[in-house]
């Protein structure tokens, strides 16, 4: 019954769910963490940059990161991790999916909640490189979802890859979306439209057959995005389509390596849909922590390193003993 007690607690300032969220979305910075780039070529012929930190460490070991909704390699939670896994000897390779580097892709689709397709890739080029025997797959938000139904959709798992941990995820699409389009989450929901928007904008130059200005006009919500865009580029039928197909619950029964969920109870990102206790008293894999406090992707900690950060080096190192990491 993997159901985990959690053991954060934060000073009080940090115990209200926006300003968790707000402090580590817009205040918080994580300077001296340096990063590679590398552009991989897909096999549809689009690209992703991948953002490498080396540890110089003899350990073969490596953790993928996977950002949230209209993220980056670049945020603070992003470099944040990959400085305390420096910490452990471990290399970080931290994924901007399609259009999130700072340059356009170049197909009409991008990125969504559940293009494992892409994933699956990443991690094929990862082990082609040879050089990691342990990866680790830690992933925020969207890219939590993505993470957790990479591992419980059916895809082959390769050995290396030995546990997993996903942070504030909405596991439960249509719960998340009509959560972020409640009035208490209308600032959230207005800067996310806003940023969807001017990433349509480019696509409407790229392909102006495909968006038109009246169709643009027409999107007032999260959902007419995705009923617009997401649903039409991405081969879904519509918005409801999408969020039943890749919400991440109901894969985790089939998740067969150690993977944490830790979603915060005043994440206002998240209603009661997105806290899968069921799936978690019933697997032997899956463990599931719903701290108090943390709002989304906050989880304040001391000398700059979050609750989350801290916890998912602890996770892996606990469920992989024998590798004396």
């Amino acid at each position: 019954m993997p159901l985990v007690h959690s053991e954060y607690n934060p000073p009080f300032w940090q115990k209200s769910g926006h300003l968790s969220t707000i402090y580590a979305g817009l205040l918080r910075k994580v300077p001296e963490v340096i990063q590679e780039r590398e552009r991989i070529t897909l096999t549809d012929g689009d690209f992703l940059d991948l953002d490498w930190t080396y540890s110089n460490s003899e350990k073969r070991t490596l953790v993928i990161v996977l950002h949230g909704l209209e993220g980056s390699a670049q945020r603070p939670y992003i470099t944040g991790s990959a400085k305390v896994f420096l910490s452990a000897g471990w290399d970080t390779c931290a994924v901007n999916f399609r259009g999130c580097s700072g340059s356009p892709n170049t197909r009409f689709r991008s990125y969504h909640s559940g293009a494992t397709e892409d994933l699956v890739e990443i991690v094929e080029h990862v082990i082609s490189l040879n050089r990691y025997d342990t990866i680790f797959i830690k992933g925020f938000s969207l890219g939590g979802n993505l993470t957790l139904k990479y591992l419980g959709e059916g895809n082959p798992i390769p050995k290396q890859i030995k546990a997993a941990v996903a942070i504030s995820v909405p596991c439960d699409l249509t719960d998340s979306c009509e959560m972020l389009m409640s009035p208490k989450n209308v600032l959230y929901a207005k800067r996310f439209k806003k940023h969807l928007l001017a990433k349509l904008r480019q696509k409407q130059e790229m392909f102006p057959d495909l968006v038109v200005e009246k169709d643009i006009r027409h999107i007032i919500t999260l959902k007419d995005f995705d009923n617009f865009y997401t649903s039409k580029a991405h081969n879904f039928m519509d918005a409801n389509d999408y969020y039943q197909k890749c919400s991440a619950r109901q894969f985790l029964p089939n998740i067969q390596i150690p993977a944490l969920l830790i979603n915060a109870q005043n994440d206002s990102f998240l209603g009661e849909h997105c806290f899968p206790f069921f799936e978690a008293e019933n697997s032997k894999s899956f463990f599931l922590e719903t701290p108090k406090y943390g709002g989304h992707v906050g989880f304040w900690g001391p000398k700059n390193i979050t609750y989350t950060e801290r916890r998912a080096l602890a996770f892996f190192k606990e469920k992989i003993p024998a590798l004396n990491l």
